[in-house]
């Protein structure tokens, strides 16, 4: 009888620092899946020249080649828009294709997809297309349109592209040209500056002609980006923006 209740005894330790280790190894699976996740934060304000000021957060989650954001847009004049998007990133070697979707508030949605093909010097060709109810254009260039460019990774340090955007849906003779060109000074800098030219017929039918400029300062985890906007959106209208970020 003592036997037993020793073996008995026994078996249950055993099965305690069993479920205690796979306990262990389940917690740290979970941790090391948490730590794959990464956020990012971005707060913006929009000085506009009609004083239609705007205010805009969005928070980005990415996993592997999966990002997801959500975020909220509204002006002085009273304009909210709620946004939910999705994106994924395949990378097949010489091809790497990014395509992604998003749904805005009042029944706005928009695709697009965008591929680089080539090694550390590429082609760059996209195609945007929305449903074409209203919305806040975040991105500030042409929407159903075809994007052409070229690129290089082979300076050190450096990365710099040429991509020119065309609206090729509605009759706008809407265009936007961008040179950009980013530089890491050390492992936790980086320097981004994004000058574009755009033409095209605003939605009142005036033609408009106008530049831009971007300039953005990562140190680590956080950054700052200031622009200006010349007819923003092809409108009337002359921004200046600022956006503050995180990465966690």
């Amino acid at each position: 009888m003592k036997i037993v209740v020793t073996k008995v005894f026994l078996s249950c330790i055993g099965l305690t620092i069993y479920t205690a280790a796979q306990a262990v190894d389940v917690s740290e699976a979970v941790s090391e899946n948490l730590k794959k996740i990464d956020f990012k934060i971005t707060p913006s304000y929009y000085q506009s020249s009609d004083r239609n000021d705007a205010t805009d957060i969005n928070l980005r989650v990415s996993r592997g080649e999966h990002t997801g954001w959500i975020g909220r847009y509204g002006n002085s004049n009273g304009f909210v828009q709620d946004r939910i998007g999705y994106s994924n990133n395949h990378d097949f070697g010489l091809v790497r294709l990014v395509s992604s979707v998003e749904y805005g508030g009042g029944g706005y949605a928009g695709v697009s997809a965008s591929t680089e093909i080539g090694g550390d010097t590429f082609a760059i060709l996209g195609i945007d297309r929305t449903n074409l109810r209203p919305f806040y254009n975040l991105g500030f260039d042409p929407s159903d349109a075809i994007d052409l460019g070229i690129g290089t990774r082979a300076l050190s340090n450096i990365e710099i592209s040429l991509l020119h955007i065309r609206e090729n849906r509605l009759d706008t003779q809407r265009k936007a040209t961008h040179f950009v060109w980013r530089y890491k000074p050390s492992d936790l800098q980086r320097i981004t500056i994004d000058t574009s030219y755009k033409s095209g017929f605003s939605d009142d039918g005036f033609f408009v002609r106008g530049y831009a400029i971007s300039v953005t300062y990562d140190y680590d985890q956080y950054f700052v980006r200031l622009a200006r906007d010349q007819y923003v959106n092809f409108s009337a209208n002359n921004l200046n923006r600022l956006s503050l970020g995180v990465r966690f």
